[in-house]
């Protein structure tokens, strides 16, 4: 059944923390175009922080098919597999202030968690989702932290 509370087990994936461990997990964040098509776009953990189990913030490329989206309607879904599960999240969007300093600048959403729902199937294990390989670990992570140190300010 939906809620709109994270678990303890998507709150600690989202937390921010131990990014090195998460490096390959990755999310599809969902929106609809002005002409009503969804459109899909891929987010890393590095690019979305939970701020408790209601609330978390996203930094999303400006320019993109995606921010606009999220500008105009306010609304966005998560989806991915992870720990056994599929899970979506349907979220309420804020635009937060831009960062005139922002080493990495992104357009920055709070957003409300409205609901959260995991599927699990009878039948058979979920045991993958979407996961990357980061082509330059190093870098990659410390623009991760940055941005979501950005994105608690």
């Amino acid at each position: 059944m939906p809620n709109g509370d994270l678990s303890e087990e998507l709150y600690k994936l989202l937390n921010g923390r131990n990014l090195e461990t998460k490096q390959h997990e990755a999310m599809m964040l969902m929106t609809v175009t002005e002409e009503g098509w969804p459109h899909t776009a891929m987010i890393s953990v590095g690019e979305i922080v939970a701020l408790d189990s209601r609330c978390v913030r996203l930094a999303i490329w400006p320019g993109t098919t995606t921010a606009r989206n999220m500008i105009r309607s306010e609304k966005a879904t998560l989806a991915f597999v992870y720990a056994g599960a599929a899970h979506y999240i349907k979220l309420s969007l804020k635009l937060l202030p831009v960062l005139p300093d922002a080493e990495h600048p992104r357009e920055r959403f709070e957003a409300e968690i409205i609901s959260v729902r995991s599927d699990i199937a009878q039948y058979a294990d979920i045991t993958t989702g979407m996961q990357i390989e980061l082509k330059d670990g190093e870098s990659v992570l410390r623009r991760w932290h940055e941005t979501l140190a950005e994105l608690l300010l």
